[in-house]
């Protein structure tokens, strides 16, 4: 009987989505829940020793094939001595807590770059910790991890969340995520930042990836911008300042239905509206 795969019990999907709440709670103001959730069950836990076997498929790149076998077979052999039981009783009580807090729709609904590999990942674990595993599903889940190993990233356009990207860099014992850290880092970076790019830099977070949700919310604040700046146009009576105002706006083209977004996109907006602010600046107007 094949194993089927469920990201509500994927220890490194669940870590990856609360660390990605947090960051949405963070940039909307409000307090998060998911931030105690977080310590509460990764924290000198049985969950959290789990959830660095899932960490170091994220660590580990562009390995040789032996190198890529070796790491595999580690974090295996490493999964067989944790307390499975333990495990799965702070997994249901985690999932329960989620959801005394979030909507499931909104809190699953995220897309995580790393979907595939922790999934093929849980899949391995629970198969190896099975009394009868299929073995044509283990071989599988091993040839697609391997193949996340040992990939070569070249030519490859990468998606990345800036802000869970730069706590991944840090020491493993602060990669916890106490909220003071996140709360600094996100201060330190981000204070400086309006409602509107708030609200840019909180929905590029929650969608991660490339969707058509994401290219249809850049293309409406594309639209909105141009059209603040084209009546700031017909204010302006400084012919110099009109004629840069005209330029900007040249500038501000949808994307198409095949156009990819980015980081790029989305920092063009940040300071599309940073000089949507200026230029409102200079004709005494109110900044947004």
């Amino acid at each position: 009987m094949k194993f089927k795969h469920s990201k509500v019990k994927n220890t490194g999907i669940l870590f990856e989505l609360l660390v990605r709440q947090i960051t949405s709670d963070t940039l909307s103001g409000k307090e998060s829940k998911a931030v105690n959730i977080l310590k509460k069950y990764f924290v000198k836990t049985e969950l959290g020793k789990e959830y660095k076997l899932y960490e170091n498929i994220s660590k580990y790149k562009n390995l040789t094939e032996g190198k890529a076998e070796l790491v595999l077979n580690s974090i295996i052999d490493l999964s067989k001595g944790l307390n499975r039981g333990t495990i799965k009783r702070q997994k249901y009580n985690l999932v329960k807590e989620i959801l005394t807090h979030y909507n499931s729709d909104d809190f699953f609904k995220t897309k995580l770059p790393n979907y595939k590999a922790y999934a093929s990942l849980y899949t391995l674990i629970e198969l190896y910790n099975a009394p009868n595993p299929n073995p044509t599903q283990i071989i599988e889940n091993k040839i697609s991890l391997l193949e996340t190993i040992t990939l070569k990233d070249i030519n490859k356009q990468k998606v990345t969340d800036d802000v869970i990207t730069e706590f991944q860099t840090y020491d493993k014992d602060v990669r916890i995520l106490t909220y003071k850290i996140l709360l600094d880092k996100f201060n330190e970076k981000y204070s400086a930042l309006s409602p509107q790019q708030k609200i840019v830099l909180k929905e590029f977070v929650e969608s991660v990836d490339s969707t058509p949700k994401l290219k249809t919310f850049y293309n409406q604040k594309i639209e909105e911008i141009k059209k603040e700046l084209t009546l700031l146009s017909n204010k302006i009576t400084e012919k110099a300042i009109q004629i840069k105002l005209n330029e900007v706006i040249k500038f501000l083209v949808p994307l198409s239905k095949t156009s990819k977004i980015g980081d790029n996109e989305i920092i063009n907006i940040l300071q599309y509206y940073e000089l949507l602010n200026e230029f409102k600046s200079i004709n005494g107007q109110i900044q947004i």
